[in-house]
Protein backbone atom coordinates (compact mmCIF):
# COMPACT_ATOMS: atom_id res chain seq x y z
CA UNK A 1 0.00 0.00 0.00
CA UNK A 2 1.12 3.70 -0.88
CA UNK A 3 1.07 6.35 1.35
CA UNK A 4 0.16 10.33 0.26
CA UNK A 5 4.16 10.69 -0.59
CA UNK A 6 4.49 7.89 -2.62
CA UNK A 7 1.39 8.84 -4.72
CA UNK A 8 2.72 12.50 -4.84
CA UNK A 9 6.15 11.84 -6.26
CA UNK A 10 4.07 9.34 -8.75
CA UNK A 11 2.09 12.59 -9.61
CA UNK A 12 5.28 14.90 -9.92
CA UNK A 13 7.23 12.31 -12.37
CA UNK A 14 3.50 12.10 -14.29
CA UNK A 15 3.02 15.76 -14.76
CA UNK A 16 6.55 15.58 -16.21
CA UNK A 17 4.91 13.93 -19.79
CA UNK A 18 1.25 15.13 -19.42
CA UNK A 19 -1.07 17.28 -17.23
CA UNK A 20 -3.32 16.32 -14.84
CA UNK A 21 -6.81 15.50 -16.39
CA UNK A 22 -10.43 17.07 -15.34
CA UNK A 23 -13.31 15.96 -12.86
CA UNK A 24 -16.61 17.95 -13.63
CA UNK A 25 -19.49 17.90 -12.17
CA UNK A 26 -22.17 17.64 -14.66
CA UNK A 27 -25.64 18.66 -14.44
CA UNK A 28 -27.61 17.08 -17.22
CA UNK A 29 -25.66 13.39 -16.28
CA UNK A 30 -26.80 14.25 -12.32
CA UNK A 31 -30.45 14.71 -13.25
CA UNK A 32 -30.19 11.48 -15.39
CA UNK A 33 -28.83 9.81 -11.86
CA UNK A 34 -30.68 11.52 -9.43
CA UNK A 35 -27.42 12.49 -7.90
CA UNK A 36 -24.27 14.47 -8.28
CA UNK A 37 -22.19 12.90 -10.18
CA UNK A 38 -18.74 13.38 -10.80
CA UNK A 39 -16.71 12.26 -13.88
CA UNK A 40 -12.98 11.55 -13.83
CA UNK A 41 -12.14 12.52 -17.72
CA UNK A 42 -9.16 9.87 -18.29
CA UNK A 43 -10.74 10.00 -21.52
CA UNK A 44 -8.44 13.30 -21.98
CA UNK A 45 -5.20 12.10 -21.17
CA UNK A 46 -2.38 11.88 -24.25
CA UNK A 47 -3.33 7.64 -24.87
CA UNK A 48 -7.57 8.69 -24.24
CA UNK A 49 -7.01 6.21 -21.35
CA UNK A 50 -6.06 6.41 -17.66
CA UNK A 51 -3.36 2.94 -18.13
CA UNK A 52 -0.79 5.95 -19.80
CA UNK A 53 0.27 6.74 -16.16
CA UNK A 54 1.15 3.98 -14.64
CA UNK A 55 3.52 3.37 -18.09
CA UNK A 56 5.03 6.49 -17.24
CA UNK A 57 6.21 5.32 -13.49
CA UNK A 58 6.75 1.68 -14.56
CA UNK A 59 9.38 2.23 -17.50
CA UNK A 60 10.82 4.81 -14.97
CA UNK A 61 11.31 2.56 -12.67
CA UNK A 62 12.84 0.09 -15.35
CA UNK A 63 15.40 2.73 -16.32
CA UNK A 64 16.57 3.11 -12.90
CA UNK A 65 16.59 -0.45 -11.45
CA UNK A 66 17.66 -2.07 -14.32
CA UNK A 67 19.22 -0.15 -16.96
CA UNK A 68 21.07 -2.51 -18.89
CA UNK A 69 17.70 -3.47 -20.39
CA UNK A 70 16.58 -2.97 -24.15
CA UNK A 71 13.27 -3.58 -24.43
CA UNK A 72 9.80 -4.57 -23.04
CA UNK A 73 7.02 -6.85 -23.50
CA UNK A 74 3.45 -7.05 -23.02
CA UNK A 75 -0.05 -7.98 -23.44
CA UNK A 76 -2.72 -6.06 -23.60
CA UNK A 77 -6.65 -5.26 -25.58
CA UNK A 78 -5.16 -1.63 -26.27
CA UNK A 79 -4.97 1.00 -23.62
CA UNK A 80 -2.02 -0.72 -21.31
CA UNK A 81 -0.41 -1.24 -24.68
CA UNK A 82 -0.36 2.19 -25.62
CA UNK A 83 1.24 3.50 -22.47
CA UNK A 84 3.73 1.05 -22.56
CA UNK A 85 4.82 1.55 -26.07
CA UNK A 86 4.54 5.70 -25.63
CA UNK A 87 6.75 5.59 -22.48
CA UNK A 88 9.13 2.79 -23.19
CA UNK A 89 9.81 4.72 -26.75
CA UNK A 90 10.36 7.90 -25.05
CA UNK A 91 12.96 5.95 -22.73
CA UNK A 92 15.02 4.48 -25.87
CA UNK A 93 13.38 1.19 -25.45
CA UNK A 94 11.97 -1.26 -27.82
CA UNK A 95 8.35 -2.24 -27.13
CA UNK A 96 6.87 -5.57 -28.39
CA UNK A 97 2.99 -5.91 -27.37
CA UNK A 98 0.84 -8.90 -27.74
CA UNK A 99 -2.70 -9.06 -28.28
CA UNK A 100 -5.31 -12.00 -28.81
CA UNK A 101 -6.72 -12.07 -31.94
CA UNK A 102 -9.55 -10.60 -33.10
CA UNK A 103 -8.58 -7.43 -30.83
CA UNK A 104 -9.50 -3.80 -31.99
CA UNK A 105 -8.20 -2.45 -35.09
CA UNK A 106 -8.10 0.74 -34.06
CA UNK A 107 -6.37 0.34 -30.63
CA UNK A 108 -3.55 -1.96 -32.05
CA UNK A 109 -2.88 1.40 -34.96
CA UNK A 110 -2.48 3.78 -31.76
CA UNK A 111 -0.11 0.90 -30.41
CA UNK A 112 1.76 1.22 -33.49
CA UNK A 113 1.82 4.56 -34.10
CA UNK A 114 3.55 5.18 -30.76
CA UNK A 115 6.05 2.87 -31.58
CA UNK A 116 5.12 -0.74 -30.72
CA UNK A 117 5.65 -3.35 -32.60
CA UNK A 118 2.27 -5.22 -32.67
CA UNK A 119 1.56 -9.40 -32.42
CA UNK A 120 -1.29 -11.25 -32.81
CA UNK A 121 -1.55 -14.56 -30.22
CA UNK A 122 -4.15 -16.59 -29.19
CA UNK A 123 -8.17 -16.02 -28.33
CA UNK A 124 -7.97 -13.40 -25.89
CA UNK A 125 -6.18 -11.55 -23.29
CA UNK A 126 -5.35 -14.14 -21.24
CA UNK A 127 -3.34 -16.44 -23.98
CA UNK A 128 -1.69 -13.27 -25.46
CA UNK A 129 -0.57 -12.33 -21.88
CA UNK A 130 0.80 -16.13 -21.40
CA UNK A 131 2.84 -16.24 -24.52
CA UNK A 132 4.31 -12.44 -23.82
CA UNK A 133 5.79 -13.28 -20.70
CA UNK A 134 7.27 -16.81 -22.47
CA UNK A 135 8.47 -14.18 -25.15
CA UNK A 136 10.13 -12.46 -22.54
CA UNK A 137 12.29 -15.39 -21.25
CA UNK A 138 13.21 -16.01 -24.73
CA UNK A 139 14.52 -12.47 -25.89
CA UNK A 140 16.07 -11.59 -22.41
CA UNK A 141 13.13 -8.27 -22.80
CA UNK A 142 11.52 -7.19 -19.32
CA UNK A 143 8.36 -8.45 -19.11
CA UNK A 144 5.09 -6.05 -18.19
CA UNK A 145 3.04 -7.42 -16.10
CA UNK A 146 -1.15 -6.39 -16.26
CA UNK A 147 -0.78 -5.74 -12.49
CA UNK A 148 2.72 -4.32 -11.06
CA UNK A 149 3.49 -1.78 -8.04
CA UNK A 150 4.31 0.67 -9.94
CA UNK A 151 1.57 0.70 -12.58
CA UNK A 152 -0.19 1.18 -9.52
CA UNK A 153 1.53 3.91 -8.13
CA UNK A 154 1.17 5.40 -11.45
CA UNK A 155 -2.53 4.93 -12.04
CA UNK A 156 -3.06 6.42 -8.07
CA UNK A 157 -2.32 9.89 -9.26
CA UNK A 158 -6.20 9.76 -11.18
CA UNK A 159 -7.75 9.37 -8.05
CA UNK A 160 -5.16 11.50 -5.64
CA UNK A 161 -6.61 14.85 -8.69
CA UNK A 162 -10.23 13.29 -8.70
CA UNK A 163 -10.35 13.04 -4.19
CA UNK A 164 -8.41 16.72 -4.15
CA UNK A 165 -10.82 18.11 -6.12
CA UNK A 166 -14.28 16.37 -4.46
CA UNK A 167 -13.47 15.03 -1.24
CA UNK A 168 -17.16 15.01 -0.16
CA UNK A 169 -17.78 11.87 -2.01
CA UNK A 170 -19.57 9.42 -0.56
CA UNK A 171 -18.92 6.40 -3.79
CA UNK A 172 -16.94 6.34 -6.60
CA UNK A 173 -17.14 3.93 -8.99
CA UNK A 174 -14.43 1.82 -10.72
CA UNK A 175 -14.17 -0.78 -13.55
CA UNK A 176 -12.24 -3.77 -13.24
CA UNK A 177 -9.70 -5.62 -15.55
CA UNK A 178 -6.62 -6.68 -14.01
CA UNK A 179 -7.63 -4.64 -11.03
CA UNK A 180 -4.61 -0.97 -11.38
CA UNK A 181 -7.46 0.84 -11.43
CA UNK A 182 -9.86 0.43 -8.91
CA UNK A 183 -6.71 -0.67 -6.29
CA UNK A 184 -5.43 2.78 -6.93
CA UNK A 185 -8.09 4.52 -6.17
CA UNK A 186 -8.30 2.54 -2.80
CA UNK A 187 -4.55 3.19 -2.11
CA UNK A 188 -5.45 6.72 -3.08
CA UNK A 189 -8.72 7.34 -0.52
CA UNK A 190 -6.41 5.18 1.88
CA UNK A 191 -3.59 7.07 1.94
CA UNK A 192 -6.11 10.90 2.46
CA UNK A 193 -7.79 9.25 5.09
CA UNK A 194 -11.46 10.11 3.32
CA UNK A 195 -14.34 7.30 3.76
CA UNK A 196 -15.36 7.04 0.57
CA UNK A 197 -16.59 3.68 -0.44
CA UNK A 198 -14.96 2.23 -3.66
CA UNK A 199 -17.40 -0.14 -5.92
CA UNK A 200 -15.52 -2.12 -8.90
CA UNK A 201 -17.59 -3.16 -11.97
CA UNK A 202 -17.07 -5.98 -14.21
CA UNK A 203 -18.98 -7.19 -17.14
CA UNK A 204 -21.40 -9.89 -16.41
CA UNK A 205 -19.68 -11.89 -19.40
CA UNK A 206 -16.74 -11.40 -17.54
CA UNK A 207 -17.04 -11.59 -13.92
CA UNK A 208 -13.95 -13.19 -12.15
CA UNK A 209 -12.93 -10.05 -10.06
CA UNK A 210 -17.16 -10.17 -8.89
CA UNK A 211 -16.59 -14.16 -8.11
CA UNK A 212 -13.04 -13.85 -6.58
CA UNK A 213 -14.51 -11.02 -4.29
CA UNK A 214 -17.47 -12.97 -3.07
CA UNK A 215 -15.50 -16.40 -2.52
CA UNK A 216 -12.10 -14.30 -1.12
CA UNK A 217 -10.16 -16.35 -3.54
CA UNK A 218 -9.07 -15.89 -7.18
CA UNK A 219 -11.74 -17.75 -9.39
CA UNK A 220 -10.79 -17.98 -12.94
CA UNK A 221 -14.08 -18.52 -16.11
CA UNK A 222 -14.28 -20.44 -18.93
CA UNK A 223 -14.50 -17.05 -20.98
CA UNK A 224 -14.82 -13.06 -21.01
CA UNK A 225 -16.84 -12.42 -24.08
CA UNK A 226 -17.67 -8.81 -23.60
CA UNK A 227 -17.60 -5.37 -25.90
CA UNK A 228 -15.92 -3.90 -22.83
CA UNK A 229 -12.61 -4.86 -23.40
CA UNK A 230 -10.64 -3.15 -20.92
CA UNK A 231 -12.77 -5.27 -18.88
CA UNK A 232 -12.58 -8.68 -20.94
CA UNK A 233 -10.54 -10.95 -18.33
CA UNK A 234 -10.78 -14.87 -17.70
CA UNK A 235 -7.76 -14.97 -14.95
CA UNK A 236 -7.98 -12.56 -11.67
CA UNK A 237 -4.74 -11.26 -10.13
CA UNK A 238 -4.28 -12.55 -6.81
CA UNK A 239 -2.56 -9.23 -6.08
CA UNK A 240 -5.04 -7.12 -7.28
CA UNK A 241 -7.89 -8.77 -5.07
CA UNK A 242 -5.78 -8.69 -2.09
CA UNK A 243 -6.20 -5.08 -2.33
CA UNK A 244 -10.06 -4.87 -3.79
CA UNK A 245 -11.13 -7.81 -1.67
CA UNK A 246 -10.29 -5.85 1.29
CA UNK A 247 -10.74 -1.99 0.23
CA UNK A 248 -14.05 -2.43 -2.08
CA UNK A 249 -17.77 -1.90 -0.83
CA UNK A 250 -18.43 -4.64 -3.57
CA UNK A 251 -18.63 -5.58 -7.04
CA UNK A 252 -21.35 -4.52 -9.50
CA UNK A 253 -22.11 -6.87 -12.93
CA UNK A 254 -23.72 -5.11 -16.03
CA UNK A 255 -24.85 -6.60 -18.72
CA UNK A 256 -23.98 -5.37 -22.49
CA UNK A 257 -27.01 -3.39 -22.72
CA UNK A 258 -26.94 -1.66 -19.88
CA UNK A 259 -22.44 -0.59 -21.04
CA UNK A 260 -24.02 0.43 -24.55
CA UNK A 261 -26.95 2.63 -22.65
CA UNK A 262 -24.14 4.05 -20.72
CA UNK A 263 -21.96 5.16 -23.56
CA UNK A 264 -24.91 6.67 -25.36
CA UNK A 265 -25.77 8.59 -22.06
CA UNK A 266 -22.13 9.82 -21.78
CA UNK A 267 -22.86 11.52 -25.63
CA UNK A 268 -25.83 12.96 -24.60
CA UNK A 269 -25.15 14.77 -21.31
CA UNK A 270 -21.59 15.54 -21.66
CA UNK A 271 -20.10 14.94 -25.08
CA UNK A 272 -17.70 12.68 -24.37
CA UNK A 273 -16.66 9.71 -25.96
CA UNK A 274 -16.58 6.60 -23.71
CA UNK A 275 -15.34 2.75 -24.52
CA UNK A 276 -17.48 -0.17 -23.26
CA UNK A 277 -15.06 -0.61 -19.90
CA UNK A 278 -14.88 3.81 -19.98
CA UNK A 279 -18.61 3.84 -19.51
CA UNK A 280 -19.24 0.32 -16.92
CA UNK A 281 -18.77 2.79 -13.83
CA UNK A 282 -21.64 4.65 -15.11
CA UNK A 283 -23.45 1.81 -16.21
CA UNK A 284 -23.86 0.39 -12.45
CA UNK A 285 -24.22 3.65 -11.03
CA UNK A 286 -27.52 3.75 -13.32
CA UNK A 287 -28.22 0.33 -11.81
CA UNK A 288 -27.88 1.30 -8.74
CA UNK A 289 -29.67 5.05 -8.99
CA UNK A 290 -31.99 4.64 -6.34
CA UNK A 291 -29.86 3.51 -4.09
CA UNK A 292 -27.35 6.53 -4.70
CA UNK A 293 -30.42 9.21 -4.83
CA UNK A 294 -29.45 12.36 -3.02
CA UNK A 295 -26.02 11.20 -3.00
CA UNK A 296 -22.08 13.15 -3.77
CA UNK A 297 -20.62 10.39 -6.81
CA UNK A 298 -18.02 9.73 -8.77
CA UNK A 299 -17.67 7.73 -11.95
CA UNK A 300 -14.11 7.28 -13.99
CA UNK A 301 -14.06 7.29 -17.43
CA UNK A 302 -11.12 5.05 -17.85
CA UNK A 303 -11.11 5.37 -21.62
CA UNK A 304 -12.79 6.33 -25.18
CA UNK A 305 -11.19 4.57 -27.39
CA UNK A 306 -13.93 2.36 -28.96
CA UNK A 307 -13.71 1.51 -32.50
CA UNK A 308 -15.86 3.60 -35.06
CA UNK A 309 -17.95 0.60 -36.03
CA UNK A 310 -18.76 -0.19 -32.79
CA UNK A 311 -19.26 3.68 -31.77
CA UNK A 312 -21.90 4.16 -34.50
CA UNK A 313 -23.80 1.10 -33.71
CA UNK A 314 -24.34 2.01 -29.86
CA UNK A 315 -25.39 5.59 -31.10
CA UNK A 316 -27.70 3.64 -33.26
CA UNK A 317 -29.28 1.93 -30.08
CA UNK A 318 -27.64 -0.75 -30.72
CA UNK A 319 -25.08 -3.10 -28.48
CA UNK A 320 -21.61 -4.40 -30.32
CA UNK A 321 -21.64 -8.03 -31.15
CA UNK A 322 -18.15 -10.29 -31.38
Amino acid sequence: MFNRTDIESAAELVYRFMPPTPQYMWPLLSRKTGCETWVKHENHTPTGAFKVRGGITYIDWVKRTNPSVTGIVTATRGNHGQSQARAAIAAGLTATIYVPHGNSIEKNAAMAAFGGRVVEHGKDFDEAKAEAMRQAEIHNWQPVPPYHDELVRGVATYALELFLAAPHLDTVYVPIGCGSGICGTIMARDALGLKTKIVGVVSRNAQSAKLSFEAGKPVETDSADTFADGMAVRVPVPAALDVYGQGAERIVSVTETEIADAIRLYFQTTHNAAEGAGAAALAALMQERQHMSGKAVGVILTGGNIDTDWYQTVLAGGVPQL
